[in-house]
């Protein structure tokens, strides 16, 4: 991130905090309070990260209310807040948004389509590709070596990274944040096997409708729709390396994480969780608030507010059952040998008898 410049005064009014010191200083950078320099503004938002005060470099400081700030010999400044935490974060989001959207302008070389209409704030890094009939909303950001293909539209405030390839008839929304590599509109993958045991392609005509406030990681491919669209609604958060099949819907604020595949036309709920590398089949209908556990097999459609764990999936519960039992299988393998050395004893005995 680029240093900043913000006095002490102005930082303490964006985040409703109380000054003491000099409020005059300037806030080039924000770091840990373990590492700082001259210049930078740091946290403490626990009792243990106190000791670093006495020797750390920090300009200023933002302290927790709740804790008694040490006496040494050397002033400080502090900005105290009711959540120190909370506060940094915000804090840090804000210098973030200042950061990435301050670019603007279209670099040499690129190239952008005479049919495509941008709004202001524009940025087009160098060596990307905008075709014809885009539509580009106020204040988005595209990086370099990225291609835009033919009548894709982006909302505002949209950032796309470099290296991102966004396929023709895609629609993106407002406020998205699309990570280097990642690839939307690509062919679904869709065979038909024919009687010779070779496969004929399946066309893959329809596209990609990403809605306001998706976050895409780097490496993530999103498959565009056989018909129809592959849709991804507001809010969903897609971390690195996740493959979205054609015709795929995701719900509502749902998130998923790293190295997860979504097989096509498998409908996903609202505010449900995915742990990393959870494969889900295709064609499956799963539930609102649902939450599976990294490496789950998902090969059922699952209710709302269920959690469910292993492959194939079970719900928590009976998941914790099963192994219970199924841990201790060695134990009564051992047993079960026992068990049959005496029966062979006994069969030998009666035999005698």
């Amino acid at each position: 991130m680029k240093d900043i410049h913000f006095s002490v005064e102005q930082i303490s009014k964006i985040i409703n905090g109380n000054i003491i010191g000099n409020k005059s200083i300037y806030i080039k950078r924000l770091s840990s309070i373990e590492n700082s320099k001259n210049g930078d503004l740091s946290v403490i938002h626990t009792e243990k990260y106190l000791k670093y005060i006495p020797k750390s470099k920090a300009s200023a400081i933002i302290i927790d209310k709740k804790l008694k700030i040490p006496k040494i010999k050397n002033n400080k400044t502090y900005i105290i807040v009711d959540n120190a935490y909370l506060t940094f974060c915000i804090l840090l989001e804000k210098f973030y948004e200042i950061d990435k959207f301050s670019r603007s302008g279209i670099e040499n070389p690129s190239f952008i389509h005479k049919s495509t209409k941008f709004k202001d704030n524009f940025y087009l890094g160098a060596f990307s590709y905008v075709d014809s009939n885009c539509k580009i909303d106020n204040n988005v950001k595209i990086y370099p070596n990225s291609f835009i293909g033919e009548n894709v539209s982006i909302g505002k405030n949209t950032l796309i990274y470099s290296g991102v390839t966004i396929n023709n008839n895609s629609k993106i929304g407002s406020n998205c944040t699309i990570h280097s590599g990642a690839i939307i509109g690509s062919d679904g993958f869709g065979f038909l096997q024919n009687s010779d045991g070779s496969y004929r392609t399946i066309p893959q005509v329809g596209n990609v409708i990403i809605n306001n406030n998706v976050n895409i990681g780097s490496n993530t491919v999103i498959d565009k729709a056989t018909l129809e669209s592959t849709i991804i609604n507001e809010g969903v958060k897609l971390d690195n390396l996740i493959q979205i099949g054609h015709n795929v819907e995701i719900g509502e604020n749902t998130v998923i994480a790293a190295q997860s595949g979504i097989s096509g036309s498998t409908k996903i709920g609202r505010n449900s969780l995915f742990g990393g590398q959870v494969g889900v089949i295709g064609h499956l209908k799963l539930g609102d608030n649902v939450r599976y556990a990294a490496q789950s097999g998902i090969s059922k459609n699952i209710k709302s507010n269920e959690t469910v764990f292993g492959s194939p999936a079970l719900n928590r519960r009976k998941y914790i059952q099963s192994y219970s039992i199924f841990k201790k299988l060695p134990e009564v393998e051992k047993r079960i040998k026992i068990i049959e050395k005496k029966l062979l004893k006994l069969q030998k005995l009666s035999n005698k008898i």
